[in-house]
């Protein structure tokens, strides 16, 4: 069971982000406020559930929180402020779109920008120890996934409806074979990828 706080009495949000690691795609991030008394069994990092229950989680997250966003920064925004800032500017604008101000801020991860004048705590793996952190990583990666699925329609030689854009063998065969599309991150050295891995 994943804590349900950090301090109690207190308007927490927990922030993460989903593909900052792809080669392609915006950078989702989403900031969640949960209930004090919040429970919820299923819920867990996003990288320890399958899909189908991810999905589940998605709608019970947004029915049961207090207040919820999710924010991206396309991948034109990252190459040029690199994939680090992208992150905390979509955390920041997630955080901007909460319907509550939170006092205190749980991030996933060692390293965040200081947002405002509110305080943050930076949990390294936190989105297996916090349920609001844990609920703000399967919001964001659900939503990310979708967006690629879609995109994927425009261009399926890259397989994003399965690899979400991630460097898998198929995903670079396709850039080698079919170079970089519009979604692609530049600043990510693709092609010099490519030299080094065939």
């Amino acid at each position: 069971m994943l804590k349900p706080y950090y301090k109690a009495n207190t308007i927490e949000a927990g922030c993460d982000e989903a593909g900052r690691g792809c080669l392609a795609g915006p950078v989702f991030a989403a900031a969640v406020v949960l209930p004090q008394d919040y429970e919820n069994n299923l819920l867990n990092d996003s990288k320890k559930i399958s899909e189908k229950n991810r999905n589940i989680l998605r709608k019970q997250i947004e029915n049961d929180a207090i207040s919820f966003a999710v924010a991206n920064v396309d991948n034109n925004e990252i190459d040029k402020i690199n994939i680090l800032n992208a992150s905390f500017k979509a955390m920041h604008i997630a955080i901007d779109n909460l319907k509550i101000v939170p006092e205190l801020l749980l991030i996933d991860g060692n390293r965040f920008k200081k947002y405002k004048n509110i305080e943050h705590k930076c949990i390294i793996k936190g989105d297996g120890i916090y349920a609001s952190i844990a609920a703000a990583s399967i919001l964001a990666k659900t939503y990310r996934d979708e967006f690629m699925t879609n995109i994927s329609k425009e261009f399926p030689e890259y397989n994003w409806d399965k690899n979400k854009a991630y460097a898998t063998k198929k995903h670079k065969e396709a850039i080698k074979n079919h170079g970089v599309t519009k979604y692609h991150r530049l600043s990510f050295k693709l092609m010099d990828l490519q030299l080094k891995l065939f």
